[in-house]
């Protein structure tokens, strides 16, 4: 258990025993296609929960199985220890990835609206506040930057005060300034005990705010528990980063696991530094912009799927 675990535990005065999700034997199929295949998994309050896969493992529609949206094949999903009912449909907060906003609406209006669809609500003093939307209040949905867009969003996700909220890839096409400012949303949500359950395609997002992960391919869970503990048990070495290719011969003398990166780079996972490096210059490979770095959750996703996550 991590100590940020422990800490939210302590304020909440709970042991918290009753996974606040609980997925059993989770199945979908599309006649023949078989997208998901006995996914079982279990969410402990206050943590945030990552789930990641590359493109077609099968997660989004884990996901939306899980949020209602995509009916059943088989399998169980429970929700504060009972079958999803009325209060599963109060209690959670849903952003996705893709959301049309209301035109012609300001923020402020689009935040009331959304606000008056619950009978439990955040205030919207609280949510502007949450979400750092003072200085977009009176402006048109229409021409609020991308940034501005995913925090308002994110609002509209809590404005019924959720004690789960699925992230759908929250910060794809932001810079990097406007990703770390949903991060900060994102750890004072987990602050305040709250359960996020997160998709995302950057490994360094996930590093940052999971707790937990789990990592699907082909339709299962291939690996699933405490972010560090993941990284402890697989990542014990370091990755040796080329910036351009190189030769196969060369990489295949070294006797380790290598990959070629969509950017043209290669990264070389070894726990013998010195004896790769040394390889590689016997080999006639230029070492001038090598970069040598602990192993990363990119690398445990390399390590397991044999693929780049936006593959």
């Amino acid at each position: 258990m991590t100590l940020a675990k422990e800490i939210r535990q302590i304020r909440q005065g709970s042991t918290m025993d009753t996974a606040i999700l609980d997925v059993r034997q989770l199945v979908k199929h599309y006649g023949p296609v078989h997208a998901v295949k006995g996914v079982s998994f279990s969410i402990q309050p206050g943590i945030c929960f990552g789930l990641l896969g590359p493109n077609g493992a099968g997660k989004t529609t884990t996901i939306e199985m899980i949020e209602g949206i995509l009916p059943v094949s088989s399998g169980t999903i429970l929700y504060k220890g009972a079958p999803r009912g009325e209060s599963f449909t109060q209690e959670v907060g849903i952003q996705l990835q893709n959301t049309e906003l209301p035109m012609f609406l300001t923020v402020k209006e689009t935040l009331d609206t959304f606000r008056n669809l619950y009978t439990r609500r955040l205030s919207s003093q609280e949510l502007v506040a949450t979400c750092r939307l003072q200085e977009m209040l009176d402006q048109d949905n229409r021409k609020i930057s991308g940034g501005q867009r995913q925090r308002l969003l994110l609002a509209m996700a809590l404005s019924n005060d959720p004690d789960l909220i699925f992230l759908d890839e929250p910060t794809t096409g932001l810079d990097p300034q406007a990703r770390r400012y949903l991060w900060e949303i994102v750890e004072d949500l987990k602050a305040r005990g709250k359960t996020i359950v997160l998709t995302t395609h950057y490994m360094d997002e996930a590093q940052k705010l999971c707790d937990e992960i789990a990592i699907m391919d082909h339709g299962k869970i291939i690996a699933m528990g405490e972010t560090r503990a993941l990284l402890d048990t697989h990542c014990k070495g370091s990755s040796i980063v080329l910036p351009g290719p190189v030769p196969k011969q060369a990489l295949e003398r070294l006797g380790t696991p290598w990959f070629p990166l969509k950017d043209g780079r290669t990264t070389i996972q070894t726990e013998e530094t010195d004896r790769s490096l040394k390889a590689l210059m016997e080999s006639g490979v230029d070492l001038s912009s090598v970069v040598v770095m602990p192993q990363t959750l990119e690398d445990l996703f390399l390590k397991l799927t044999g693929k780049a996550l936006r593959n």
